[in-house]
């Protein structure tokens, strides 16, 4: 497979009274991507956060936190039929989960494949908010997600700011870079913004960067949110003006589709007008003769 349409969210987190709300507009999310033959849909960090409101928002953090995770088993259930209804995959952003014995939670994110199995990327990376205020545990390992139409991985927010990951999942074989995040300003959100986009040119592949928008004041976690989904290309002659296939205007909830040759991708690797993947070989090898020097 050669093309794939894929689609980025930028998602308007709202209160909801029932799981069943935040059930219809995913559903709905879901249904118009399939409407428009997209293969893979991403969904962004902590979207899931909408299900805080289901409780009492007043409790401390670290207890919410820890109460959504009770909803992931439920929420992976859900994603898990709708992308075997519809034929397609998704990756869906972010749900804390129970780890060790329950004593601790994971960011994890899951990518659903249309015959409804799953795998889960954990968020290797905690920012500052989530160790000392959510006490959030780091996952350990990246993986390598083999798809019908080849590789990906994902990072997860704070994650694609280490060019490390992106590098070893390219030589992985990996193609694209699924980038789901929850920025609360635009400091925040141009960091990972800035990063998906490097990595994109680093490694010659897709980054597909999807955004919370809207708010929840009662939920001091998500009182804010600043995003725009895009669809990220590297920079040279057969892809998009400015490495820039779709994205959204800032703030808005949308989604944007975009269709992506992985056949000019694979082409790029080996006759682009640059060859950064291949060449960073040797930036290896310099950097493991460095000297230090003084003047």
């Amino acid at each position: 497979m050669d093309r794939i349409r894929v689609a980025s969210l930028q998602y308007f987190v709202r209160p909801v009274a029932r799981f069943e709300d935040f059930q219809a507009q995913v559903e709905g999310l879901v249904e118009t991507a399939a409407d428009y033959n997209v293969q893979l849909l991403v969904f962004p960090e902590y979207f899931t956060l909408q299900l805080l409101t289901l409780a009492d928002t007043r409790r401390p953090i670290p207890e919410q936190i820890f109460g959504l995770a009770a909803e992931s088993e439920r929420f992976i259930g859900m994603m898990s039929r709708l992308s075997q209804k519809h034929g397609l995959y998704i990756c869906g952003g972010t749900i804390p989960v129970y780890a060790n014995g329950r004593s601790t939670v994971r960011n994890e994110s899951f990518l659903f494949g249309p015959s409804g199995t799953y795998f889960s990327q954990g968020k290797i990376h905690m920012t500052r908010f989530e160790s000392e205020e959510w006490f959030v545990s780091a996952g350990d390992h990246l993986r390598v997600f083999q798809t019908s139409f080849g590789r990906l991985a994902i990072t997860i927010c704070y994650d694609v700011e280490f060019p490390e990951l992106a590098r070893v999942a390219a030589r992985a074989g990996a193609d694209m870079l699924l980038v789901p995040s929850c920025t609360d300003d635009r400091q925040g959100f141009v960091r990972v913004r800035y990063c998906a986009h490097a990595r994109a040119i680093e490694n010659q592949l897709y980054a597909i960067h999807a955004s919370t928008v809207g708010s929840l004041p009662m939920v001091p976690a998500v009182s804010l949110n600043y995003g725009q989904a895009a669809i990220l290309t590297p920079s040279d002659f057969p892809f998009a003006r400015d490495g820039v296939l779709a994205e959204g205007e800032p703030n808005l909830e949308t989604m944007v589709i975009g269709e992506l040759n992985l056949a000019t991708l694979r082409e790029s690797r080996e006759n682009g007008t640059v060859l950064p993947l291949r060449d960073s070989q040797h930036t290896e090898d310099v950097a493991r003769s460095l000297d230090e020097v003084s003047l």
